[in-house]
């Protein structure tokens, strides 16, 4: 009896058994896709205004038609501009490709029919009635370029055209564009001081046209 009493109390003096406190590993996140060998990007043509309602349509369709293991991305491909108008500057999503955009898929006679025959998209591009895929290259080129950090800036002048100083030391002088360069988003223009043509190279968005 003695004995059974000391065991009792060992056991309850015994120093408690550690649990495991981690969290069971229950995966919550949803399964990584896995797209086939042969997924390209396609083209498809809609009408010009319509592209984020048919981007908009094409997803719900693949949705409810249950090919997100066939149609992977869809994108209209789009970029930030800045111009200046009436001296202020307006940010705006313009369109890259205007009446285009751009599908992720695996092509089988199932997910080209998905495509081809949702509202608004009026076919593929491609010779006759086979699409043609892009090539990696011009994805990247259009990936990047939608993913560029610094916004592209609208030009509403061009070579000849009568131009006036917004901005800067000689802001509300006139001048003439003489030069445009594209890449580095700068003007030249000539500018009349004192009675001789100076050229002045400014920010795009340092002049507007008259």
């Amino acid at each position: 009896m003695g004995n059974e009493k000391e065991e009792a109390l060992s056991t309850e003096n015994a120093a408690p058994t550690e649990q495991n406190t981690e969290p069971e590993d229950a995966t919550t996140e949803e399964e990584t896709v896995v797209k086939p060998e042969d997924t390209k990007w396609y083209v498809i043509h809609s009408y010009a205004g319509y592209e984020k309602k048919v981007e908009k349509n094409l997803k719900h369709r693949i949705e409810s038609m249950q090919m997100q293991n066939k149609i992977f991305n869809v994108v209209v491909p789009t970029e930030e501009e800045v111009e200046l108008k009436d001296g202020v500057r307006r940010t705006s999503e313009k369109r890259i490709f205007p009446g285009y955009i751009l599908v992720e898929m695996s092509l089988d006679e199932d997910s080209w029919y998905v495509v081809r025959n949702t509202p608004g998209v009026t076919g593929f591009v491609g010779s006759g009635n086979k699409p043609i895929p892009l090539r990696e290259e011009e994805v990247n080129k259009i990936i990047k370029r939608m993913e560029a950090e610094a916004p592209k800036i609208k030009v509403n002048f061009k070579l000849g055209q009568k131009v006036r100083i917004v901005e800067g030391p000689f802001e509300d002088f006139s001048g003439v564009v003489d030069e445009i360069d594209l890449d580095r988003a700068r003007v030249k223009v000539l500018v009349n001081f004192f009675g001789r043509e100076t050229p002045v190279e400014l920010d795009f968005l340092q002049v507007e046209r008259i």
